[in-house]
């Protein structure tokens, strides 16, 4: 996955309000479980760590892309670039924000959630948010064009057979005459509830639809470590 191509082109997707949706649900959510300690996975720049310090919770975070890491560490915050497999930690939640899960197939998920069980305290929660198939095929498909003053950003984007291929084209201005090109593939997969519920460790306790873009696009996914 272009971690480093999405985010340095991550400003011109228009992502700002849906992020601050997210934030905010995955805060009140926190909040009705009284959590002292957070690992953020995925963490991006730092926006969530940045809410729930505000609300005096002890966030860490993780990211496996080093421009987000760099930058969230400039502006202050905790956070490393490391997979959650390989982080060492004890917390009382742990989230995982816009579309984590997404980012992984089926083995690679179930990879990824037993690293989360690992840092989660006993009945610690977990919570995510997953695209629906609605998500995928009526909402993420399709193609758009955005640009600031030194770039511009294509965006093609195809679901078929339970998988959403994202072709990102970026051109940044160097000088008045000339521009440079990266291009990259993002690949996020279709997962059913089915999944979720399988015996694990981690237990699904609670999933709700939410609408970000789109009637029912994302689900609220809750989980709890058993023992």
């Amino acid at each position: 996955m272009s971690l480093d191509l999405y985010a340095r082109s991550e400003h011109l997707l228009g992502i700002e309000e849906s992020t601050q949706f997210l934030h905010d649900a995955f805060a009140t959510t926190l909040s009705e479980y009284k959590v002292n300690t957070v690992l953020d996975i995925g963490c991006g720049r730092g926006g969530l760590i940045e809410r729930l310090t505000h609300e005096d919770i002890a966030a860490k975070g993780i990211d496996l892309s080093p421009v987000m890491v760099k930058e969230a560490v400039a502006r202050g915050y905790d956070v490393e670039c490391v997979d959650v497999s390989d982080y060492s930690g004890q917390f009382d939640a742990a989230v995982a924000v816009f579309d984590v899960l997404n980012f992984m197939d089926a083995d690679g998920l179930e990879t990824f959630l037993e690293g989360v069980s690992k840092i989660l305290k006993p009945n610690g929660i977990f919570i995510a948010d997953i695209n629906s198939k609605h998500g995928f095929s009526e909402v993420a498909e399709g193609t758009m064009n955005a640009e600031d003053e030194k770039h511009f950003l294509s965006v093609d984007a195809v679901y078929s057979d339970d998988e959403l291929r994202t072709v990102l084209t970026l051109f940044t201005q160097n000088d008045e005459d000339s521009y440079s090109k990266e291009q990259g593939i993002i690949t996020q997969y279709f997962h059913g509830l089915r999944f979720f519920r399988k015996k694990r460790t981690l237990r699904l306790v609670k999933n709700e639809n939410i609408s970000l873009y789109d009637t029912n696009d994302k689900i609220l996914l809750i989980f709890k470590k058993e023992g």
